[in-house]
């Protein structure tokens, strides 16, 4: 009984401690100088008429939004050499209406809103400080930042990312990935811990592999899936499948030369596999031509842009996606260039949020959205689902 009221008192104050600590770290980062202006429904309006804006539409619970916010500050910091923008941001669970009347329906939502126009240009790219620079030199039509990039600390654009349930699948759906599965009190795991980041902070800067890692206990249902039976457990997963389990020396050299290994195997298989008899199976349009080249039939679509690496990786893929149907008349496999002028609007009225973006129609009417692994065998019978039960009425 004694040792049951015991666990009871020392419950308690661990609790204690942690709310203590919770409120001081809140306090050290109310004392954290902010840059990056915040607007409400008050102000917001009449402020972006009198300057170029770049503004995040965020909430404060989003995982995402709390990635992004040290760069967005880096950025809103080299924004105060510019005389021509200002970085800011709005909270959408203060200022739903605000959000609303600027379509935004995820978070975060980035917009460049040019001085003098009420209605914003959506931000598509990566949200790495080199990406965000890029996209705001090309809407100044001059160089943001210049001279000053080099001094700011490196960004986070692979470092290591605690992935969960919610975020696992849409985070490893293209691309190639190296996860340490963990548990937190597995001592070898503790161990591999400090390693683990310091590979990922030496290959942040790499835009063909992400690092990350997840915690089995808090998330037990993405390790069944991957049949995790041991801590830790690193795998090499591509475009959604685990392709290797990584057995080597924990050093981070050995590592990293793991991850070389693996790129470069990659890279020689897209060679391997490259085909121009697959050249004319995929159809290419436009906002001009989208309209009327998905009217009849069913038209799986991926809406892409060329810088972006999933849509790299998948390219090939979707290559041989239409090559399965290019003697079928019902069926057109397409693609959609959405950095394109000639696109960007279409792409907005998609609903195109992300890159890759999939969306399958039938008779021009958008009828569903592939969200599944980029598999060849699995896209393949994500089209034909739809075919057949077309093709039996």
């Amino acid at each position: 009984m004694a040792s049951f009221v015991n666990c009871i008192m020392l419950k308690k104050y661990v609790l204690l401690f942690a709310f203590m600590l919770s409120q001081v770290n809140s306090e050290e980062n109310d004392h954290v100088h902010k840059h990056a202006t915040e607007y409400t429904k008050d102000d917001f309006s009449a402020e972006i008429q009198k300057k170029n804006h770049f503004v995040m539409f965020h909430a404060p619970w989003c995982g995402h939004c709390q990635r992004l916010e040290p760069t967005w500050e880096q950025l809103a910091e080299m924004s105060n050499q510019e005389d021509n923008i200002k970085i800011a941001k709005v909270d959408c669970t203060t200022d739903h209406s605000l959000c609303t009347e600027h379509d935004v329906t995820g978070y975060p939502t980035l917009k460049f809103f040019k001085a003098g126009e009420a209605k914003g240009t959506k931000y598509r790219g990566r949200n790495d400080l080199s990406s965000l620079i890029s996209f705001l030199s090309d809407q100044l039509g001059t160089a943001f930042g210049s001279g000053d990039v080099a001094s700011l600390p490196p960004g986070a654009v692979n470092s290591l990312l605690e992935l969960t349930t919610d975020t696992f699948y849409k985070h490893v759906f293209t691309g190639y990935h190296f996860i340490n599965f963990y548990a937190p009190w597995c001592g070898f795991c503790k161990k591999l811990a400090p390693v683990w980041e310091e590979l990922a902070n030496s290959l942040r800067n790499n835009n063909h592999v992400s690092i990350s890692r997840v915690d089995c206990i808090s998330h037990p249902i993405v390790c069944e899936k991957f049949e995790i039976e041991g801590f830790p457990t690193m795998l090499w997963i591509e475009d959604g499948k685990k392709v290797d389990k990584y057995t080597g020396q924990r050093t981070h050299e050995e590592l990293k030369a793991y991850v070389s290994k693996m790129l470069d195997k990659g890279e020689d298989q897209v060679k391997t596999d490259n085909s121009d008899s697959t050249a004319h199976a995929v159809l290419s349009l436009t906002g001009e031509s989208f309209k009327h080249g998905i009217e009849k039939g069913v038209s799986f679509v991926k809406f892409f842009a060329p810088w972006c690496g999933h849509c790299k990786r998948l390219a090939q893929i979707w290559k041989d996606l239409g090559k399965k149907f290019v003697t079928d008349d019902n069926v057109k496999i397409i693609k959609v260039d959405c950095t394109l002028d000639v696109s960007k609007e279409l792409c907005n009225e998609q609903e195109v949020d992300g890159f890759p973006t999939l969306y399958l129609y039938r008779d021009g009417v958008k009828v569903s959205e592939y969200i599944g692994a980029p598999i060849l065998d699995d896209l393949y019978e994500f089209v034909m689902n739809h075919v057949q039960p077309h093709d039996e009425l």
